[in-house]
């Protein structure tokens, strides 16, 4: 069984990852101090603990990734989280971006695909601190119509297109927080639903997501 520790040298270098995220443009005091408050090693493989500080996106198996902590905290502070939002989550992967909005007290629905990636969840370390995260298997491009409406999404993989079944599942006045692959360049976009149901749209920065896939595996 593996042992978690979370000692002086770890929040040590994760104050310094956390000043490297600042420097970079991330100002949103709650978004700093909430992945200030979690121990990013433990959603690696112990194989990789001496690295899990530095700025960048790691392996966790099935082709997928734990997102660089800068693309984390760039789309946390897109969403501009309120205590006891709605927020679905669209790839839970490792679960560490499910887990930095449930720091920031919103009630987390998160979907994985990737049915060994979900089944690794049902073991989740922080489970019973926050019990504010809600885990499913399913198809991200169905969302979850039973639990919306929702008053944010955030998809954490690059979508070919903005998922209609995803907007119909987020209120008026939510925000949904998507990577758009359009031609190979994933621009980051906030779309804002409107009280009419017309949306307004902007655009980001670039970055680079694995890609958003239909159905489960």
């Amino acid at each position: 069984m593996r042992q978690f520790e979370d000692t002086y040298r770890h929040k040590g270098l994760r104050k310094k990852l956390i000043n490297t995220i600042k420097e970079k443009g991330i100002s949103d005091e709650m978004v700093l101090e909430s992945m200030m408050n979690i121990p990013r090693h433990y959603f690696l493989d112990t194989a990789l603990e001496h690295i899990a500080y530095q700025d960048r996106a790691f392996p966790i198996g099935e082709g997928q990734t734990i997102s660089q902590p800068y693309t984390v905290a760039y789309q946390t502070q897109l969403m501009n989280v309120h205590p006891f939002d709605r927020i679905l989550e669209i790839g839970t992967g490792s679960a560490y971006q499910a887990t930095v909005l449930a720091e920031m007290r919103a009630n987390v629905f998160t979907i994985e695909r990737q049915k060994k990636l979900f089944e690794l969840n049902k073991n989740f370390i922080f489970k019973s601190k926050y019990p504010n995260i809600k885990f499913f298997y399913g198809d991200g491009f169905e969302g979850l119509p039973t639990y919306a409406p929702f008053d944010k999404i955030i998809i954490t993989a690059a979508a070919p297109f903005i998922p209609p079944k995803l907007i119909e599942q987020l209120k008026p006045g939510g925000k949904m927080i998507i990577p758009l692959d359009e031609e190979g360049i994933q621009k980051m976009m906030r779309i804002t639903k409107n009280e009419d149901g017309s949306l307004d749209e902007e655009t980001f920065s670039n970055f680079s997501f694995v890609p958003m896939l239909k159905g489960r595996n």
